[in-house]
């Protein structure tokens, strides 16, 4: 499987691809090189992402932490699976618990506070991934996040710009625990300035001596429960103590030659199938990658995937129609037809009735490939920190929807929509690429973008990573960033686009981490890239 991309194709960037028959890829080089030390160990892929991750949920609390969900595609080396650690409702939620509370008025569960915190589901997935793939002993895949608390790290640019901003919302630092936890000083820490955090590495070290158990059912779901009450919360510890993750199957699309692979819903990946499914209706060679019209047949698919997606996407058992009616090739061919390639359009859902995250990746010599993400979601997610324990909670419980006719009505144990979708490509059954891409419903458009240059326009995944980017927001809005070449950018806006350009290294764009497979594991190896959006690495071996 050795590559044809044009290697001289580039955009402005402060990085260039990495090679190496091993190699870690995350958003903090601390964690990559936690990563890295666990395959310098002897182990496994799936041993380095668990090590990384954990690491994360430390050097870069904006986005993750320790009562954060997760997500896993990975290739054993003889077959894909796929991993859903998303978290549930607590037995207590229903839409009148929520009335009850904030009024009839009220739409979704709050955005913040313990009303917005469902079961967290990251542990577990760490917990999952070492049993069922692991070769190291669990505790020693938490000896690089337990160090890194204790003997703190230096705050870095991109993660310090993301806390700053978190510190300014009352609607996090009044919550319980977020100040004592995350603004030392009564603010958040300088860039350089050193960050420990003793407190989660307690949890860490309770977490390692009882492979995760701790967690779930023992002291630290005893601590989760006692806060929820101390401040209102509804979550308790039989919550944790009934919570497991489940193995899914992935689902899957061809385009280019190639077949993407997305976790099923409750997630949004589908919206990623969904979206290449439509843009396969158009033919783009002889385009130009930057040109305005490539760019503007990716948005209208988008639209139109995140139409149906919004409708229809909920927890499994209470959709409408089912993954495989909205992948339909008919009905997607039908939904491309509504494309105009001379107008921008505001598109509704069809009817197929026929038919603040961190995301990082490893690889090994011996070809195992895991795609994993986890994610607090909205950066520092609730807000609510358990102290002394150092866990800082998600806050998925507001992608539930209090409207009784709604497939993603809030009710106890279900799961709510969720944002963050990790992803693989294969190509004629075997692995070509462990990826993903961080930052809210950018992730599915992120994830579109990225490999419509790699497989259409042969540009390499560092350079397909670096290139210029455009967010959808909602009906005619698109953002796109300052690096898009004036020309697409007022070509976009005569076709009807209602175009902002900014720059933003966080969320707005995105930020992924790619690890395409060159051939034999062992011999060429794969390469590696690593979004400039954020302060991460690729690192190898």
């Amino acid at each position: 499987m050795t590559s044809s991309f044009d290697w001289s194709a580039g955009y402005p960037s402060q990085r260039l691809p990495v090679f190496g028959r091993n190699i870690v890829a995350t958003s903090h080089p601390l964690a990559a090189q936690a990563g890295l030390r666990m395959l310098a160990a002897g182990g496994n892929a799936v041993d380095a992402a668990i090590a990384a991750a954990a690491a994360m949920t430390i050097v870069e609390p904006c986005s993750n932490g320790l009562g954060s969900d997760a997500f896993a595609i990975l290739w054993d080396g003889k077959k894909l699976h796929g991993l859903n650690a998303s978290g549930c409702a607590p037995q207590a939620w229903t839409p009148g618990y929520f009335r009850g509370k904030y009024g009839e008025d009220a739409r979704t569960p709050p955005k913040r506070g313990w009303d917005s915190v469902t079961v967290p589901g990251a542990v577990s997935a760490w917990m999952a991934l070492s049993e069922k793939f692991g070769k190291l002993p669990f505790a020693d895949l938490m000896a690089p996040a337990i160090e890194i608390a204790e003997r703190g790290y230096a705050v870095p640019v991109v993660v310090r710009q993301k806390w700053a901003a978190a510190a300014a919302l009352p609607e996090l630092t009044d919550q319980p625990g977020f100040a004592q936890a995350f603004l030392p000083h009564a603010r958040a820490p300088q860039v350089g300035e050193l960050f420990r955090f003793h407190e989660a590495a307690r949890t860490l070290k309770l977490i390692a001596q009882t492979k995760g158990e701790a967690f779930y059912r023992g002291e630290v779901a005893q601590a989760i429960e006692k806060h929820a009450r101390a401040h209102g919360g509804a979550l308790r510890a039989a919550d944790l103590a009934a919570y497991r993750p489940e193995w899914v199957e992935p689902l899957a699309k061809r385009y280019a030659g190639h077949t993407l692979h997305e976790i099923p819903p409750n997630g949004q990946g589908i919206a990623a199938l969904i979206a290449l499914g439509i843009l396969s209706n158009f033919d783009l060679q002889g385009l130009k990658a930057d040109s305005t019209e490539v760019q503007h047949l990716q948005v209208e698919a988008m639209k139109l995937a995140f139409a149906d997606t919004y409708r229809y996407v909920s927890d499994p058992a209470s959709m409408e129609h089912t993954p495989a009616q909205m992948l339909d090739d008919a009905y997607l061919a039908s939904r491309a037809r509504l494309i105009d390639r001379n107008k921008a359009q505001d598109f509704g859902a069809g009817n197929p009735v026929k038919g603040g995250t961190i995301y990082l990746t490893a690889v090994d010599e011996r070809g195992m490939m895991i795609s994993f993400i986890q994610s607090n979601y909205m950066g520092f997610g609730s807000g609510v920190v358990v102290p002394g324990y150092g866990v800082s909670l998600q806050n998925r419980g507001h992608g539930f929807s209090l409207r009784p006719t709604s497939p993603n009505v809030v009710a106890p144990g279900k799961k709510p929509f969720h944002t963050i979708i990790p992803a693989f490509l294969t190509k004629n059954g075997l692995p070509q690429m462990s990826f993903g891409v961080m930052g809210g419903n950018m992730q599915p458009q992120g994830h579109l973008q990225t490999l419509v240059r790699m497989l259409d326009f042969r540009q390499e995944p560092q350079a397909a990573c670096d290139a210029p980017r455009w967010r959808f927001n909602h009906g005619l809005s698109i953002n796109v960033e300052a690096t898009m070449p004036t020309s697409t950018r007022e070509g976009l806006r005569a076709l009807g686009h209602q175009v902002e350009s900014f720059q933003d290294s966080y969320q707005d764009f995105g930020a992924g981490q790619f690890i395409w497979r060159l051939g034999d594991p062992a011999v060429e190896g794969y390469v590696a890239a690593s979004d400039p959006r954020r302060d991460g690495l690729a690192a190898a071996f």
